[in-house]
């Protein structure tokens, strides 16, 4: 039977993840994976949880088990709204900052609207902007007219590991005024620094026209599949009616622990055991680069986040060495993937938040010597 008749027009714009075909495929138990965003199993509070559930019960009852509003429970809406300094009106609670991604996507944009981004972009936002059939060209880059909205990950951005300066930051604001579109302030890595000083959020530049979205999958765990929307309370409203369609409302029960475990202080205490571990994760694989990688390979050095971005000599392509990678028992990402042109196909995304530390140099070591024999 022919199936393909049944599809709608989105379904050709669909792109498949090659992260999650990596884990369709493979036991990452079995293999060094430098492929994944994953945060650090050892990061999770697992040892405060049965009590966090225990108080949470205790305290909402079964309102805690109940369908809840679709803005998000007012506790945790008050506890963002006091972290970062807004109105209660202008957080939105969602269920996961990927969703915050879509839902915007969703709202603001038609088929052949036009996005500006970094070049290259997170995957899973090109996925949801190509799954509406808009048009993605780099920032730098003169697009005529149907722009909608610039996204960025000002912050150790995913893929490339870099942070924005804050003259960047102020040219993305001049050329948002400018267009007057809105920016999309994608922001789950902010909390995660291990060197260098804070640069100003865009939202804090131009809050008239920012949706910053947060995220408690990196900061505290991606089970809750809990994150945030803070933004002006006329384009909140719109996202408010789309997501009464999506999921009614985020999952009640873990925005109560989240609540308490934010506003405990709890989850202050959990980041700095996070950081002090990822900062030294993340020096451990600078350091084994320097001592592995063949010359002609350089990496970015972010100040936080979960990733590096490695470029090769010209002429290497990381896709087609892909396959021989993955037999040899070590993961990456090709950067190819994150670009909207597919274009750069020497350049590689690692995760170094995730791998075992012990699995690390072995890794490292595999991988330079793959490159070497490409080179």
């Amino acid at each position: 039977m022919d199936y393909s008749k049944f599809f709608s027009a989105d379904v050709p714009s669909f792109l498949r993840s090659p992260v999650r075909e990596i884990f369709r495929k493979v036991d990452l138990s079995a293999i060094c994976s430098f492929a994944g965003g994953y945060p650090a199993a050892v990061t999770f509070p697992t040892d405060q949880i049965p009590s966090l559930t225990a108080k949470v019960l205790e305290k909402y009852g079964t309102k805690a088990l109940q369908y809840g509003a679709t803005q998000g429970v007012p506790e945790l809406r008050e506890v963002i709204a006091r972290r970062y300094g807004v109105p209660v009106s202008q957080v939105q609670i969602t269920t996961s900052s990927q969703q915050g991604i879509d839902v915007c996507s969703r709202v603001f944009l038609n088929p052949g609207d036009v996005v500006l981004a970094d070049n290259p972009v997170y995957l899973g936002a090109l996925q949801s902007f190509k799954a509406y059939r808009a048009e993605v060209h780099s920032i730098s880059e003169t697009v005529a007219s149907n722009i909608k909205f610039i996204y960025v990950i000002p912050d150790f951005n995913n893929p490339s590991g870099k942070t924005m300066t804050l003259e960047e930051r102020e040219e993305v604001v001049r050329v948002a005024r400018e267009l007057d579109i809105l920016i999309i302030e994608d922001s789950p890595y902010r909390e995660l620094r291990y060197s260098g000083e804070p640069v100003k959020t865009i939202r804090e530049l131009a809050s008239e026209r920012t949706l910053q979205l947060g995220s408690f999958s990196k900061i505290f765990a991606p089970g809750f599949r809990l994150g945030w929307i803070i933004g002006p309370e006329e384009l909140l409203e719109q996202i408010y009616v789309c997501k009464q369609c999506l999921d009614l409302c985020p999952p009640v029960l873990d925005q109560y622990m989240a609540a308490e475990f934010m506003g405990s202080g709890a989850l202050d205490a959990n980041l700095v055991k996070t950081i002090a571990e990822y900062r030294r994760r993340r020096d451990l694989m600078l350091s084994l680069l320097e001592k592995y990688m063949p010359s002609g390979v350089s990496w970015t050095y972010p100040e936080g986040g979960l990733f590096l971005w490695l470029t090769l000599p010209e002429g290497v392509d990381t896709v087609a060495m892909y396959d021989e990678a993955l037999s040899r028992g070590v993961a990456y990402v090709a950067g190819s993937f994150f670009y909207t042109d597919g274009s750069h196909r020497n350049t590689m995304r690692l995760n170094f938040s995730f791998v075992d530390e012990a699995k690390m140099e072995p890794g490292i070591k595999l991988l330079a010597d793959i490159i070497s024999h490409a080179v």
